[in-house]
């Protein structure tokens, strides 16, 4: 994932900040036990996210414990898991191997083909217990692959395709909540692919790379134009979060869908300033 969808640290209270890095050493544990160290190599801040979002819908029962890990060798730390918690390490190893095998099919990656082969077991039964979610992964990918072929500069088209495999993953039961769910994670999933987009532009540029906001980057209503792509994805975004009866953890998931998401892009801005090229 991308590192996005992120806490805002200075507006975030200190209990709910600790709180967070929780939820954050949970799904790495998680991924560590069961997946290994490949498994916690595709731990992400995005992913967080929708474990925190899912927790506060469906007031799953949490446990605490404290752990010691690489990272924090000798003073214990709090983890806080639950079986949402396993679900989103399922989907995080999924996303994982279809990546992974798109990077040896397409780029011929060495690291593509160990890492994909790694993974694959454990794939195929991620597979035959979430089919769904891991079709859409699929699905989704392909189409994107094919729009990189062809190099599609269409980013409301190309971004859609990252934002129905998010909505497949926010869709933890299909009840009544399935469809505010979707739409969050179509929404914020179009809002990440749109902002790396942004973010890569300069570096796929350099290296010759497709990023479909190449041709529109020449007009002068470039900047402009992103930012109200974005500005729109959020507000949909947030609107449909909000219909949700989320109260556990409120304001650290509103935290992140009114100000950490941005946290990148006000960083980028900040370095961009001397060059007058802010966003």
């Amino acid at each position: 994932m991308f590192g996005y969808v992120n806490i805002y640290k200075p507006e975030l209270k200190m209990k709910d900040f600790y709180k967070y890095k929780a939820y954050y050493c949970g799904l790495c544990k998680t991924l560590k036990d069961r997946y290994g160290r490949l498994g916690q190599m595709t731990l992400s801040y995005d992913m967080t996210f929708l474990i925190i979002l899912l927790t506060s819908l469906y007031e799953s029962n949490t446990v605490r414990q404290q752990n010691r890990c690489m990272i924090h060798p000798v003073k214990k730390h709090d983890t806080l898991y639950n079986e949402i918690t396993e679900y989103v390490a399922d989907m995080n190893i999924a996303l994982s191997y279809y990546h992974l095998l798109d990077d040896w099919q397409d780029e011929k990656r060495i690291t593509g083909l160990a890492g994909s082969k790694a993974l694959k077991k454990a794939y195929k039964r991620i597979r035959n217990k979430y089919p769904r979610q891991c079709e859409g992964i699929k699905n989704s990918l392909h189409r994107l692959n094919e729009y990189e072929k062809n190099q599609e500069t269409n980013i409301d088209i190309v971004s859609r395709c990252f934002g129905e495999l998010m909505s497949e993953l926010f869709v933890y039961r299909q009840d009544m909540w399935e469809e505010n769910l979707r739409k969050v994670g179509f929404y914020l999933g179009k809002f990440i692919y749109i902002l790396d987009a942004y973010d890569d532009l300069e570096k796929d540029i350099k290296n010759k790379s497709y990023n479909p906001l190449i041709t529109i980057s020449k007009t002068s209503s470039y900047e402009e134009n992103c930012l109200n792509m974005l500005t729109m994805m959020m507000a949909e975004t947030t609107k449909e979060f909000e219909k949700l009866p989320c109260l556990l953890d409120i304001d650290i998931l509103r935290n992140i869908l009114y100000e950490g998401v941005w946290t990148k892009l006000n960083t980028k801005n900040k370095r961009n300033e001397k060059e007058g090229t802010k966003l």
